[in-house]
């Protein structure tokens, strides 16, 4: 009998996989200091979750709107809204070189939609990272890329998620 994955049980792949990828992240940072960024805010759940991991860190977060309650919604100056190719690099010299952790959750449901935007959004990331960066995605924003050195990211057995360590 052939298993068949719901669309409940990709989303908790997914969810869980996440979880995981960013839990591991936390632990490889620890101890230096940086920013982190969250590229794409989308419901609040992983801008929450990062909060709860790094609580005195600044998260700066990128996004086209922010459609989250209140209480999840970023401090006005850690938050840029707009299209990711207009707000990146308008805040790079506020930001460079000054982010330790770089999360870029931009999947959809609509696949053939975003095949551009992993072609050059490492490239607008990258000027905001410290030498030592680490990098996680739901894309493989990263391959290819010089000086950006693929990990292995544990919990990804079930979904994909991809981590670079940069510089």
């Amino acid at each position: 009998m052939m298993t068949v994955h719901s669309t409940l049980d990709r989303m908790i792949d997914r969810l869980t996989t996440q979880r995981v990828a960013l839990g591991w992240a936390a632990g490889c940072v620890a101890g230096t200091p940086g920013l982190v960024m969250e590229i794409g805010l989308g419901k609040g759940r992983t801008y929450d979750h990062l909060r709860s991991l790094f609580p005195p860190r600044d998260i700066l977060v990128f996004d086209l709107w922010a459609r989250v309650p209140a209480s999840l919604r970023p401090d006005e100056d850690r938050l840029f809204l707009g299209d990711f190719q207009d707000t990146l690099p308008a805040t790079v010299e506020l930001f460079r070189g000054a982010v330790r952790l770089a999360h870029a959750d931009i999947g959809s449901a609509q696949e053939d939609d975003e095949d551009g935007i992993r072609h050059w959004i490492g490239g607008l990331i990258e000027p905001f990272l410290a030498p030592g960066a680490f990098v996680l995605s739901d894309r493989p924003i990263g391959d290819g890329r010089h000086g950006w050195k693929a990990l292995d990211v544990p919990g990804t057995e079930r979904w994909a998620y991809h981590g670079w360590r940069v510089g």
